[in-house]
């Protein structure tokens, strides 16, 4: 069954229109966010407001069904992050002016690594960097710390 339109709407409201992992603004991107299911439905996760996250495909392809990542600092396996249950800055900071975001944490990191939140597995695709600075040039970035908590 779809997700409503209904519900989508509460997803991009509580989200405050940013994608809970990058926190890249969706009235920036080309296409319309999508919702990534925190526990994946393959995993038994459910259509239901609280499993939801409002996510841009770059994000929504690179989780793919991963719930957990590999801590680069422990190499051992944690969860990725939850923006269900976890709040980003307790995660995450924006170094580089917001050009670049940082895991603090294993969890912050691993997600960072998973979802290659900065291009770093590719240096020569510079793109979201990039278009991070373009977004500071233009004042629309970074978002404060958590814009997804109230």
């Amino acid at each position: 069954m779809p997700i409503s339109d209904e519900l989508k709407q509460a997803i991009r409201e509580r989200a405050k229109y940013v994608c809970e992992y990058c926190h890249s603004p969706e009235r920036l991107s080309a296409n319309r966010f999508t919702f990534d299911h925190v526990i994946p439905k393959s995993l038994g996760g459910s259509d239901e407001l609280d499993n939801l996250a409002l996510a841009c495909r770059r994000c929504n392809e690179r989780r793919y069904n991963f719930v957990a990542g590999i801590d680069p600092d422990t190499q051992e396996i944690v969860p990725i992050f939850n923006p269900r249950k976890q709040k980003w800055g307790q995660h995450f900071v924006w170094l580089n002016q917001g050009v670049v975001i940082e895991g603090t944490s294993p969890i912050g990191r691993a997600t960072c690594l998973r979802l290659d939140l900065n291009d770093s597995r590719y240096p020569e695709n510079d793109s979201i960097r990039s278009t991070r600075r373009f977004w500071i040039q233009t004042k629309l970035h970074p978002p404060g710390d958590d814009p997804c908590q109230a």
